[in-house]
């Protein structure tokens, strides 16, 4: 049984790029071996991800992101069955919260990832790949 889940959380420390970097390389081999895909929305001291993939891989995942130390306030805000991914071209995209709006504020400003449901979220996490500058792999 595939699973989509979206969780938001907040950065403990300064999103760099290395440490964005990081996140990606392990994120990007993991999930390509555990046919995990999905999508990272960062910055402004938020992320925001989706996870795709069988249940039981998922539920792995999530907790040990919950265990990771560089963030907290970690909630998953959606979780779902699924008969298709939605973000099956990535095995961890990227799109910088920063990149969208060059003052690093959210274009939506009465968007709270913490206060909206998660349908809303993932229309805006697709709204951010559509106009967002999107890495999808690490050189």
């Amino acid at each position: 049984m595939l699973i989509r889940i979206i969780y938001v959380s907040s950065a403990v420390g300064p999103q760099t790029g290395t440490m964005t970097n990081a996140i990606l390389k392990k994120a990007q081999a993991w999930n390509r071996a555990n046919r995990i895909t999905g999508v990272l929305c960062q910055g402004q001291g938020v992320f925001l991800q989706a996870l795709e993939g069988d249940r039981r891989t998922v539920t792995q995942l999530y907790s040990r992101i919950c265990a990771d130390q560089r963030h907290n306030n970690v909630e998953i805000i959606h979780c779902e069955s699924i008969l298709k991914r939605r973000y099956e071209n990535w095995s961890m995209a990227l799109v910088s919260l920063s990149d969208v709006d060059p003052a690093t504020k959210i274009e939506w400003p009465e968007f709270d990832p913490y206060s909206v449901t998660g349908l809303q979220v993932m229309a805006r996490i697709d709204d951010l790949l559509a106009s967002g500058s999107v890495i999808n792999e690490l050189d």
